[in-house]
């Protein structure tokens, strides 16, 4: 797999990284822990380097997961990691990025994933409550001493991120973009472009939905982040299959599938960008690394373009309670 530059970074990563929350987390019950380590390791085989997780994720068994998984490799491999959230006994989690905890943060972190520095260390989701400036210096801080190499926002806004750069150079910003999620396009991409800040698009297949195995008769399990999502209540699942349709007939011309050309077209934005797609089964990790070697040309990107401005996504990708944690 070829790798690819975090904007303006020295930091390189494989073109697609993984996603490792929903081997703990999200999508249903956690995986078996040896069978979560197998298939890490196997990414790495793959050409995979680099690796997303979050104290959040469990919370923090998928750090311990990761940090395990990864011991062998570590000096081939990229991991990122988040803070800026806590947790509470009844499940109820809530924000704080004051700096003495983002420094506790940290530290804790480093042990659950068992290394020396945090490869790069995201910032969960803006905490209004604490200047961006403050989050940025007790970074700054870390990394001086040698605990974090690069600083990282998630679902901030373009505002929040000039603000945080001026004060720690930010690497890269994770936000969710896909085929069914265009919204960066706006202000985000072209802000990051001018700053020389990469992007990590997270939920690339739009939470399994563009791999065309979901359609309104699925059912998840309790434990689903998806039941609470507006887009994947059965009635916005079914309006929503028309694109995925498309996608499916394009994807059988190039010899490829719907996540593939999903993929594959996040990868042909920018060179900058980095797609985290996550999975729990063998089979559809190497399909995701096999995006990497598909072709989209500027005819290609053009009809997919035109496809998805005339078809209308049905339903919010967040309730309404998570988006306001968004684009601060």
């Amino acid at each position: 797999m070829q790798n690819r530059r975090l904007g303006k970074s020295h930091l390189e990563v494989s073109a697609l990284g993984f996603g490792c929350m929903g081997l703990s987390f999200g999508y249903g019950p956690p995986v078996d822990r040896q069978a979560g380590i197998a298939l890490i390791r196997s990414a790495v085989e793959r050409g995979v380097t680099f690796f997303d997780t979050a104290e959040a994720y469990g919370p923090f068994t998928n750090e311990e997961l990761v940090g395990e998984a990864l011991a062998p490799f570590r000096d081939r491999v990229v991991i990122a990691t988040k803070f800026g959230l806590t947790f509470e006994p009844n499940g109820q989690r809530g924000l704080d990025s004051r700096p003495a905890h983002i420094k506790e943060a940290a530290n804790a972190s480093l042990t659950r994933l068992n290394i020396d520095a945090i490869d790069l260390f995201y910032q969960h989701r803006v905490d209004p409550n604490v200047p961006i400036e403050d989050v940025a210096g007790a970074v700054k801080d870390l990394v001086q001493e040698g605990k974090v190499r690069h600083f990282g926002l998630s679902e901030a806004s373009a505002q929040t991120i000039r603000r945080a750069h001026a004060v720690q150079p930010v690497t890269a910003v994770q936000s969710e973009y896909s085929l069914w999620w265009r919204n960066p396009e706006a202000e985000l991409l072209p802000a990051l472009e001018e700053l020389g800040i990469g992007f990590v698009p997270f939920s690339p297949l739009g939470k399994g939905f563009l791999t065309g195995k979901i359609d309104e008769k699925t059912t998840f399990d309790s434990s689903d982040f998806r039941n609470i999502v507006p887009r994947f209540t059965p009635e916005n699942r079914k309006a929503n299959l028309a694109f995925v349709g498309w996608l499916t007939g394009f994807a059988e011309q190039k010899k490829a599938t719907p996540a593939q050309v999903a993929l594959a077209w996040l990868l042909a934005q920018k060179p900058w960008i980095v797609p985290i797609p996550g999975t729990t089964k063998q089979p559809r990790l190497e399909e995701n690394i096999g995006a990497a070697r598909i072709e989209l040309t500027s005819g290609d990107l053009r009809e997919i373009d035109r496809a998805a401005a005339r078809i209308t996504v049905h339903g919010a990708r967040y309730p309404e309670q998570l988006e306001r944690m968004t684009g601060r």
